[in-house]
């Protein structure tokens, strides 16, 4: 969470590095949280590097996202952007490291942007959501509410 930006842009950076094992509950959480800090950039666009990589499926990331999960974070990113600067919103994969899954969420993500659902099911979402801990565990919210001090700074 140190890593707050340098130079002219201090402080326009939040690092929130979520716990192994975060998922649904925590991301949405996180998201709800703190992204509305957008506001106080008033930002003309806003450009998401979307990793997808904390998938539940994922070998390096170790969290318990799913394809819900992404469909939710497009929806509230698209609704910050509408509110924020016009509806400008860009979104580029940036990564995730398994090729059974990665397909899912980029499909959740482009089906809430374009605003229409195909028939494609995330065959891993049950798996991955019968999972303990999906909703906001004690120690996630710690390190969001940490989170959220840091948007006193900016």
């Amino acid at each position: 969470m140190a890593e707050r930006g340098e130079g002219a842009g201090k402080g326009y950076n939040i690092n929130l590095p979520l716990p192994p094992g975060s998922g649904h509950g925590a991301y949405l959480a996180a998201f709800d949280r703190v992204v509305p800090a957008l506001e106080r950039f008033a930002p003309d666009l806003i450009v998401v590097a979307s990793g997808l990589d904390a998938n539940g499926l994922d070998p390096l990331a170790r969290m318990m996202c799913y394809a819900e999960t992404y469909r939710e974070m497009a929806a509230r990113l698209m609704a910050s952007a509408d509110a924020l600067c016009g509806g400008k919103l860009v979104i580029c994969h940036e990564g995730g490291y398994s090729p059974q899954f990665v397909p899912f969420a980029a499909l959740a993500v482009i089906e809430q942007l374009c605003g229409h659902r195909v028939k494609v099911v995330d065959p891993w979402s049950g798996y991955i959501s019968a999972n303990a801990g999906h909703e906001l565990q004690p120690h996630q919210s710690i390190v969001i509410e940490a989170a959220e001090q840091l948007l006193d700074d900016l």
